[in-house]
């Protein structure tokens, strides 16, 4: 009776084990090791399988590329991308080809002595100025695009204000009068005035708020106005081409885009904020100019009822507070506006 003891099974029974897979004859001297053969061999069925099993959701386009762009800048940022890349491709191959062509062609030889170069000066400047050439001008070109899309917004841009937090998205839209009111990140007080509106300012009447809901028109340029409440968050919609970290403590107010395509689509932050961090999104609706005055008319109405609602109501009477000496402080700034429940003010 033999000796050798049987391979060992390492999957259930019923299957067979790839670990029993012996390398080929021709691959044994550079994989000596049955095991490390298995491992290399189900690595390379990992990822030759079909990728479309793996798609977590339907889409219209390819997954290992970007989404489509639906916005003016969008575009832009695309073409930058693609020449960038198509570059790095060729520069990639005509490398490796030539690495190719010296191994073979240099190879070390039986007779053949090998010969010294001190090298060419000449060679050497176009390899290194053509380099530098080319980046200067992706260089400028980027920084071009970049002061396009950070720069001032449009005199006809709708503004909207977003308050991030953790893990959602406090959204104020302007009103029928097309103007958002007075705020200040000073007067941010969480629960009762998310935004640090100034309830007196008139403008601020018909602004309404949605929580994780944003609303576009079409072909209408959109500044977003971002602001943190806690920590650093992320404005983040790929098919925007749209990427900007939100500071807590800094109002960022140079964000701006134009959307295209009527559709809906998915607002994340992309900065590690918290536990909830995964979950932290909103939706984002690009409709059409008719439908969203539709939505504008219905929601300032809403808040400007609100809002009556609440000067008709009495104010609150604070209760007694016991006599107690306190020493005298410092001048303090000014007070923040009226603090009401703006959740309610806003028509929320």
């Amino acid at each position: 009776m033999s000796n050798i003891a049987a391979p060992r099974q390492v999957f259930q029974p019923g299957f067979r084990s790839v670990m029993t897979t012996p390398p080929p004859r021709f691959l044994a001297r550079f994989c000596p090791s049955r095991r490390l053969f298995s491992l290399a061999l189900a690595f390379v069925a990992l990822f030759a399988s079909p990728a479309g099993t793996a798609h977590a959701e339907l889409r219209d386009y390819n997954m290992w590329w970007t989404p489509k762009a639906v916005t003016t800048g969008g575009h832009e940022i695309d073409l930058l991308l693609m020449v960038i890349f198509w570059l790095t491709l060729f520069v990639f191959i005509v490398t490796q080809v030539t690495y190719i062509i010296f191994i073979v062609k240099y190879r070390q030889r039986k007779g053949v002595k090998a010969v010294y170069s001190h090298g060419n000066n000449k060679l050497e400047l176009i390899w290194t100025a053509t380099p530098a050439a080319i980046f200067i001008i992706l260089a400028l070109w980027s920084d071009r695009e970049w002061l396009q899309l950070r720069g001032k917004a449009p005199d006809n841009a709708l503004s909207i204000d977003i308050v991030a937090y953790q893990f959602g998205f406090h959204v104020r839209n302007p009103g029928k009068d097309d103007h958002l009111g007075n705020y200040d990140q000073l007067w941010i007080e969480k629960g009762t005035n998310d935004f640090g509106v100034d309830l007196k300012d008139p403008t601020s009447r018909d602004d309404y708020a949605s929580e994780n809901q944003l609303t576009l028109p079409v072909n209408r340029p959109v500044n977003i106005i971002l602001r943190s409440e806690d920590v650093i968050h992320a404005f983040y919609v790929p098919e925007f081409r749209m990427y900007q970290d939100i500071l807590p403590g800094r109002k960022i107010d140079w964000v701006w885009f134009t959307p295209e395509k009527i559709g809906h689509y998915a607002l994340a932050c992309n900065q590690l904020c918290g536990n909830g961090h995964y979950n932290m999104q909103a939706k984002i609706d690009v409709v059409s100019e008719d439908d969203y005055k539709k939505l504008v008319a219905e929601k300032s109405a809403n808040a400007e009822k609100a809002r009556a609602e609440q000067d008709k109501a009495p104010a609150a009477t604070p209760a007694p507070v016991a006599a107690v000496d306190v020493p005298a402080a410092s001048p303090s700034p000014s007070p923040s506006p009226t603090v009401a429940p703006v959740v309610a003010a806003l028509g929320r």
